[in-house]
């Protein structure tokens, strides 16, 4: 590969969400002395990088997401000393490391929302999203939050309404305001001095409203479980001049190198904002896809429509795709019954390691695990909770890390776990999968290490795209070096009309048939 691609086009990301990664203190829950520990595991993955989830001071009402200080470790996590430890010991083993910001709102226990709710003449009065009640008291428009009720919720103290996307915990920052953007990119410098290699922004397309304060105008029919389902977010989010504030952004990290930077963009129709926020070489490099992580099944056509949206364009950004996380239920337990669950792992892994841009693995996902059901009475979800039982939790996606199947609660932690690990998760041990050359974790290494060897699979473009049925063909190319990709969606076998060297097979995969959940990878 050319010295001048950057490092993270076409990279494999290795998610840690650090409240289940590994415990160090034995007080049940992760912390980033555990995650130093346990990199040496990440490393023998093969991956490029590092994604931690928010480490960040915080009340926890929303497990780091509501940040009460942007450069300090909350204590629950260990301190900046740990952190830098662990940046250390990342780009000894040759991984990048980067982490999540958060710059749409704060905790309300934020030291700004503090001083700005003490009153409408102070400093930063401005800082957060702050309008009167309407003549009969009620809140200044429709606007509802994710998590359910209204957007708004009345301070005594300024005697007026302030707006929240999300928890009421969790106030909005007013990032038109220019005062708020250059501490929210001088907090981003903290982190950069610190050693990390880039960002994933969350939540960016709900970092600033319409000033009008217009209400939302109702959504079409179709399927709703809270509030804020019933409505086109037209005006508390997607404003036109988030784009300009990506462009500061993107001009901080430009100054520290070859730093990455991709955008978490939610929403019913995300792929224009993932263009504005990743067009040309001004902005974000990368915009995390959606179009998997809450796909009730993975079907050959799914695929090839999300992937037909990245063409590969002149000035378009680079795309990044991820089949889990921490906000989504885990895949195998929304696609596969459990009789064919390992099949489709393989199948799943070939592919997410074939796609054009880069791959987002979340921990525990090269190990094949499932989503734990947790009953009411231990879930830590507030979404979860409060819409229970018509959203599945998130809780079930977060369960601790198992490392060892003989030890206690397989070895993450010598005490209480925060949440309970998945009943059958014991059996997908690291231990277990170690000892086994056939198994998932093993098979995760030789595809990452495939991916790695061919930039025609790294870097690529992404030509004869089709879906017929179950089947899913595609072709990745760079230079004069072809790989054929081809997948089978179905529990039946396909006849497959293909030649080549293989270069990788799942499930059985040879000569002209492909099995149920095969995959393959030709050389031509």
């Amino acid at each position: 590969m050319s010295g001048e691609t950057p490092w993270w086009k076409g990279a494999v990301v290795y998610q840690i969400y650090p409240r289940s990664f590994q415990d160090s203190n034995g007080d049940g829950v992760g912390d980033l002395p555990g995650i130093t520990r346990r990199l040496d595991h990440v490393a023998s993955l093969g991956v490029d990088a590092v994604w931690l989830s928010p480490f960040f001071t915080s009340p926890m009402k929303d497990f780091g997401y509501d940040i009460a200080d942007y450069c300090d470790v909350d204590p629950i996590f260990g301190t900046l000393a740990d952190f830098d430890a662990l940046v250390a010991r990342a780009h000894a083993l040759g991984l990048k490391l980067i982490i999540d910001q958060v710059y749409a709102h704060t905790s309300d226990a934020h030291a700004w929302f503090r001083e700005s709710r003490a009153g409408r003449d102070g400093d930063k009065a401005d800082w957060y999203v702050w309008a009167d009640a309407k003549a009969d008291g009620t809140p200044p428009n429709n606007w509802q939050s994710v998590f359910g009720g209204p957007g708004w919720t009345w301070d005594a103290r300024r005697g007026q309404y302030y707006m929240h996307n999300f928890l009421a915990s969790q106030p909005q920052l007013n990032l038109h305001n220019p005062a708020v953007q250059d501490a929210i990119l001088a907090s981003a410098r903290f982190w950069l001095e610190r050693g990390v290699d880039g960002f994933r922004v969350d939540a960016i397309n709900f970092a600033m409203h319409d000033p009008q304060l217009r209400d939302n105008p109702p959504a079409p029919p179709g399927p709703r479980t809270r509030p804020f389902d019933f409505q086109l977010r037209v005006h508390n989010q997607s404003h036109p001049d988030i784009p300009l504030f990506l462009q500061r952004l993107r001009g901080l990290l430009d100054e520290f190198g070859a730093t990455f930077s991709v955008a978490e963009v939610g929403g019913g129709d995300p792929i224009a904002e993932m263009r504005a926020f990743t067009q040309d070489e001004a902005h974000l490099n990368s915009a995390y896809s959606f179009a998997f992580l809450y796909a009730p099944k993975l079907t050959a056509k799914i695929v090839a429509d999300a992937l037909a949206e990245w063409p590969g364009a002149a000035g378009e950004g680079w795309p990044s795709w991820a089949l889990t996380n921490h906000d989504s239920p885990r895949a195998l337990s929304r696609w596969a019954e459990p009789a064919t669950r390992d099949a489709f792992a393989r199948m799943a892994m070939l592919l997410l390691m074939s796609l054009r841009g880069n791959a987002f693995l979340y921990y525990g996902e090269e190990l094949g695990l499932t989503q734990a059901e947790i009953p009411f009475e231990d879930l830590q979800d507030p979404e979860a909770i409060a819409n229970w039982p018509l959203t599945l939790s998130r809780d079930g996606a977060r369960t601790p890390m198992p490392w060892d199947d003989e030890a206690a609660n397989c070895g993450f932690s010598d005490a209480r776990p925060w949440l309970r690990l998945g009943e059958d998760h014991a059996g997908l041990a690291v231990n277990r999968q170690e000892a086994d050359p056939h198994s998932l974790l093993h098979l995760t290494r030789r595809l990452i290490a495939l991916r790695k060897a061919e930039p025609a699979l790294r870097l690529g473009t992404m030509e004869g795209l089709v879906a017929e049925g179950d089947l899913l063909r595609f072709e990745r190319r760079y230079g004069n070096r072809a790989i054929r990709l081809a997948f089978n969606f179905g529990e039946g076998p396909l006849e497959l009309d293909m030649e080549g060297e293989v270069l990788a097979e799942v499930n059985g995969s040879a000569g002209h048939l492909l099995p149920p959940f095969g995959g393959v990878a030709l050389l031509v």
